[in-house]
């Protein structure tokens, strides 16, 4: 999956992501503790849905554009469209709130938000997009997510790691089990949503039984299979794996992937919540 997220954004990835985003921090707010958020792969922050990338794949169309025209679409996905409203003022559609935009709207005084950019561009794209929609709370950071991941949350707050890398690096599966672990070993309160394709069963598989092996609290998966998995170089699905999961999300995060599998998906499709033994 060799890719710039400007080509998926708005996806029906992007919904299954943003929903659970939306729920676990909802969730954690619960907490009168100061949070921080780290995003080790933050991307753009924002995304214009008419610009070159996003209109050549047409993914946006077939994906937040039928979920803002669903009246009836779950209650999971409320927080996510009222930030693609609150960013298109206009009315339309041609913004989109990646993760970063997201989670700046709704930080609580003394929350925290950094997010993580390899690329030079995407990172001055992130640093524009958080000064407008983040204010002093909010920060883009240039670097590795995963190495930032792997520091300890400062004294006093709570920490979330949303990790949502590109997945184009061979090892990309290998080093999210390690930064889970690096996370645990010191914040084991912690709270992680990770993003991850399902494209072949043996590959999904072999992910989860490495995370399984670092023993993380309290993970469920929600998956969303939009289609069969009988064509291994097709993005057929995708999951979320959250350590450290409330409870109370569990019932949103099952109704936003069977939403996506519904509207989005094929004859075929799947979807399923479930906690691993």
């Amino acid at each position: 999956m060799n890719y710039r997220h400007a080509y998926h954004a708005g996806n029906f990835a992007d919904l299954l992501k943003h929903a659970a985003l939306t729920a676990v921090l909802t969730a954690l707010r619960h907490d009168p503790a100061p949070l921080q958020v780290l995003d080790t792969h933050a991307g753009a922050g924002l995304y214009d849905l008419g610009a070159e990338m996003a209109a050549k794949s047409g993914e946006a169309q077939a994906g937040i554009a039928r979920l803002m025209a669903d009246e009836d679409a779950p209650p999971a996905f409320g927080a996510l469209k009222a930030a693609v409203r609150a960013v298109n003022p206009g009315g339309g559609l041609r913004l989109y709130p990646g993760s970063p935009v997201l989670t700046a709207q709704g930080l609580r005084p003394g929350d925290a938000y950094l997010g993580c950019e390899l690329r030079s561009d995407d990172h001055a794209l992130l640093a524009r997009a958080l000064s407008k929609h983040g204010g002093g709370q909010a920060q883009a950071l240039q670097g590795d997510g995963y190495e930032q991941a792997a520091r300890a949350a400062p004294l006093g707050m709570r920490r979330m790691v949303l990790i949502d890398p590109p997945f184009e690096a061979a090892d990309e599966y290998r080093r999210i089990t390690e930064a889970v672990a690096a996370v645990l070993s010191r914040d084991p309160g912690a709270a992680m949503a990770i993003w991850v394709p399902i494209k072949d069963l043996d590959t999904f598989d072999r992910f989860i039984t490495g995370l399984e092996s670092v023993r993380p609290p309290r993970l469920v998966i929600v998956e969303a299979r939009l289609r069969p998995l009988d064509q291994p170089l097709r993005l057929n699905g995708c999951a979320m794996a959250i350590v450290g999961a409330p409870t109370e999300i569990e019932p949103a995060m099952e109704a936003a992937a069977r939403w996506a599998v519904k509207r989005l998906g094929d004859a075929g499709g799947a979807a399923r919540l479930w906690r691993p033994a």
